[in-house]
């Protein structure tokens, strides 16, 4: 086989030979229901991905990019699929094979680089802090256009500026934790469980604020929150953008990290790390000295919503307010986590959750798709936006950084007063009003 992707294909040749072109997947993909195109839904993307295996079309072909690209990867096409198909590891290697053949856009391969480094990642979320404390995020955002490159930059001016804290809950600050210290122990060993917390690029950089809440709410909940230093990016950024060798190099460092750690548990609280995370042990698969050590790692990863509901989470004081809740692609299709994050809600007394008309549908931001591809992006993210609104909730919560800064940034561009939290923020609240912390 000459072409490279079909040589990577090779290994998943029986994953991608599954698909019987049912058609389920169809009514499930975003970005067919809103063009309409055989080529821009799941089943047609896979039937591309076949011709290039079977050397019926070349992989540097124009349509070969173009409707890979153009995919969300959000995944919505999973659970319905009655032959499994594992279309999301497909996307990656077929998006691998297209960014050799035509280079990505500008924004896309920058930011890539930025995330890919500790220290670029943390001047680059500094400036952006800045840019966000003196309002010129929120000020550019309004002024600039709507197409284009300008309208790339004020989607991402809006997401910066929606990174805000909402007033409505109370700054605690950092050394704060449960008042007893201790919590109660593993049933089986009569110890704590020692967790450490994938501290995140996007999450660490703008949302520093949910990192905290999350080490104060699963020390009030028993476990031991360990530091784990050197820790990066988890590399779900570049996984998605065809960068599959960065990805494994983030991956590596991550598992000696942790495993240096000594964790019993990773604790993840953005929805799409928490996925690319349990996906390690496939992404290092063909990995000599990793893919043991990648597997173990993976079956350790809970996302931090996930690892509540299971503990049945301590109650809190009570909230009293209303909040839109939508669901996180990562968690809900990747994952297969549904109920989770409504029953961590559940713990905040006095909390009124009114679970978003189509919330399962993707919200257009899909790691750095919303900027690379603003108008089908925008109408996707649009009518996201319209669905939030009409919960007429106080405020919208989602367990994921880029989703909460997509939905933040469309409300905010569209004159609407509700800001996004993560549902951590509200149950670290109600544990404040509870008294909880010291």
């Amino acid at each position: 086989m000459p072409h490279r992707l079909a040589r990577a294909l090779e290994a998943q040749r029986d994953e991608l030979m599954t698909c019987v072109h049912c058609g389920f997947c169809l009514p499930a993909c975003p970005t067919y229901r809103r063009l309409g195109d055989e080529a821009d839904s799941p089943r047609g993307r896979l039937y591309l991905m076949r011709g290039v295996v079977e050397e019926r079309l070349e992989p540097s072909a124009e349509a070969f990019r173009v409707h890979i690209d153009r995919c969300l990867g959000c995944r919505a096409c999973e659970p319905v699929c009655p032959s499994g198909v594992r279309y999301g590891t497909l996307l990656e290697l077929a998006r691998e094979v297209s960014a050799r053949h035509h280079r990505p856009p500008l924004l896309a391969r920058a930011l890539l680089v930025v995330f890919g480094s500790s220290r670029l990642a943390g001047l680059f979320f500094a400036v952006g802090r800045m840019i966000r404390g003196l309002g010129v995020a929120a000020l550019l955002s309004r002024a600039l256009p709507g197409r284009g490159l300008l309208g790339s930059a004020r989607l991402g001016l809006g997401m910066l500026a929606s990174s805000v804290a909402w007033s409505g809950l109370r700054h605690v600050p950092a050394g704060e934790k449960a008042a007893s210290g201790q919590g109660a122990p593993d049933a089986t060993t009569g110890k704590r469980q020692r967790v450490g917390i994938l501290r995140g690029c996007v999450q660490e950089g703008l949302y520093g604020r949910v990192n905290q809440a999350t080490r104060r709410v699963l020390d009030a909940n028993g476990l031991e929150v360990v530091e784990v230093a050197g820790q990066g990016c988890c590399g779900a950024l570049h996984a998605h953008g065809g960068a599959l060798g960065r990805a494994r190099r983030l991956a590596r460092a991550n598992i000696t990290r942790f495993e240096a750690a000594d964790v019993d548990l990773v604790v993840v609280n953005a929805a799409g790390c928490s996925a690319a995370m349990k996906e390690y042990g496939h992404l290092l698969a063909d990995d000599p000295t990793f893919a043991d050590r990648a597997r173990r790692l993976s079956r350790r990863t809970r996302d931090l919503m996930e690892l509540l509901a299971e503990l049945g989470p301590r109650p809190g004081g009570a909230v009293p307010c209303s909040v839109a809740f939508d669901h996180p692609c990562h968690l809900l299709h990747a994952q297969g986590i549904e109920q989770a994050p409504l029953t961590v809600l559940s713990a905040v007394q006095a909390l009124d959750v009114r679970v978003v008309a189509d919330a399962s549908e993707c919200c257009g931001g899909a790691g750095i798709y919303g900027m690379t591809h603003p108008d089908l992006g925008g109408r996707i993210g649009g009518d996201k936006v319209a669905a939030v609104r009409a919960a007429a909730a106080d405020v919208v919560t989602t367990p994921n950084p880029g989703c909460m800064m997509q939905i933040g940034a469309g409300l905010l561009l569209s004159g609407a007063g509700e800001h996004v939290v993560h549902p951590v923020e509200l149950l670290d609240e109600s544990y404040r009003r509870a008294g909880y912390y010291t």
